[in-house]
């Protein structure tokens, strides 16, 4: 029996799971081995779960509008909450926000240019003095709840008969001619082999490739999330990204969620909120955007880790040049969640029909390393 083994059950290895089993053109099994059932450092998980269609490559924006549709079908309980990305520039970053406004929305994105006098307008209580425009996603963008959405694909990947196995793998294993041949679970010599292996680990997935002597430029880089409460409301406010590389946005009556720029971007640190990134730089953009934030409070902090693609900043689908029944989903730099349902359906078809059917993921192809060919994505939160 053809058999795909899917490394990683977090949103993507999940969604592909869910679009795989439920194609009709695929025979076979498939099992996705997740290390922690309670996805407790999953990024999916610990992600600040937002939608947008403000990205800087077409391709982006495509997966972003295919993932709003998927959203916008889901049951009704599922929350999604449709306020929008604001996007601030001061004059030096103008020309950038245009060009982008305008890409974006030839590509049927719903984004609008503000200037500073209708930017206060809409938001009296925002700060605009240093700034030159404004893009907000007046349609289409916002933040829901992504533990529901890891689990919606799960369950229905579990309904559909595919297996989930509760383990770490430690070692992927080679064959003399490049391919893949199976991969060796952490605390036993038991190996599991596979026609199809799909690496969608995350954070996790280039130190694994590097197991099998492949060159993965995906590094787990943590960002950090602050929740506060403060006595301005701000109304309406939507997911504000400010030029400082602050970013902010409500969460319930009277509480915000916070993130920025860190201070220490390594690789690889410990899942503890960075310890002097609020209070040295978050709080005073905080309040220097929002001049009610002055007297805000913060409430807890958290940590997840973003699968940094460090080559452009973009996601890595399709099958490794040198392992050829590798196929990557990994290394979308903190835009991965909201594009699990593209993503996801896509991989399945390549699975499944050979080729892609309905949104063509080939510019993302790990090809394009090889050749050199970056499609930077420089809006990168």
């Amino acid at each position: 029996m053809n058999r795909v083994v899917i490394l990683g059950g977090g949103a993507i290895g999940s969604a592909i799971a869910a679009f795989l089993s439920a194609d009709p053109q695929w025979q076979g099994e498939i099992l996705v081995i997740e290390r922690d059932a309670t996805y407790a450092r999953a990024s999916s998980a610990l992600s600040a779960a937002s939608i947008r269609q403000q990205f800087s490559t077409p391709l982006n924006i495509e997966l972003s509008l295919y993932g709003l549709q998927y959203l916008r079908g889901l049951d009704e309980a599922f929350s999604f909450t449709e306020q929008g990305y604001l996007y601030l520039a001061t004059p030096e970053g103008e020309a950038t926000l245009r060009a982008n406004q305008a890409m974006q929305n030839a590509q049927g994105a719903d984004i609008v240019l503000m200037n500073p006098v209708e930017l206060r307008a809409r938001w009296p209580w925002l700060s605009v003095q240093d700034l030159a425009l404004g893009t907000w996603g007046r349609s289409g963008e916002g933040w829901f709840d992504g533990w529901a959405l890891l689990q919606h694909f799960r369950k229905k990947a579990l309904a559909q008969g595919v297996r989930y196995l509760q383990a770490e793998v430690e070692q992927l294993n080679r064959a003399t001619d490049g391919s893949l041949q199976s991969i060796r679970l952490a605390g036993t010599d038991e190996r599991i082999e596979a026609e199809t292996f799909v690496l969608a680990c995350g954070a996790w997935s280039g130190a694994l490739a590097r197991t099998a002597g492949l060159d993965l430029p995906v590094h787990a880089k943590r960002r950090s999330v602050y929740a506060f409460r403060s006595p301005e409301a701000a109304p309406l406010a939507p997911l504000l990204i400010d030029p400082s590389g602050l970013w902010f946005r409500p969460e319930g009556e009277g509480l915000f969620l916070c993130g920025g720029t860190p201070l220490d971007d390594s690789d690889d640190l410990p899942l503890d909120p960075e310890a002097d990134l609020f209070e040295a730089s978050l709080w005073p953009a905080l309040a220097n955007r929002v001049p009610g934030f002055e007297s805000l409070r913060l409430q807890r902090a958290w940590a997840g880790y973003y699968e940094m693609n460090t080559f452009d900043h973009n996601g890595l689908v399709g099958a490794m040049p040198e392992c050829v029944n590798l196929l990557l989903a990994c290394g979308f730099s903190g835009h991965g969640l909201q594009h699990a349902p593209g993503v996801g359906r896509g991989v399945a078809e390549l699975i499944a029909r050979g080729a892609y059917r309905s949104l063509v993921l080939s510019l993302l192809s790990p090809h394009r390393m090889a050749a050199g060919r970056p499609i930077v994505e420089v809006n990168v939160i």
